[in-house]
């Protein structure tokens, strides 16, 4: 199964309660943190809730 990379690029202040709490179920708390997860269609999901705040890097 291919992965995706995604890193946190922008801080998640004055943003939604869910746009937080996304960002922590994907595993990121700190700016330039980066965490590795299968490429499903969930996860996919969630990266899109976010995708302002983060970059995605798929291999």
């Amino acid at each position: 199964m291919s992965k995706v990379r995604v890193k946190k690029i922008k801080s998640a202040i004055n943003k939604p309660l869910r746009q937080k709490r996304t960002l922590q179920a994907l595993g990121l708390r700190k700016i330039n943190q980066v965490v590795e997860h299968d490429d499903n269609e969930v996860i996919n999901g969630m990266i899109a809730k976010v995708q302002h705040l983060v970059s995605v890097e798929r291999s």
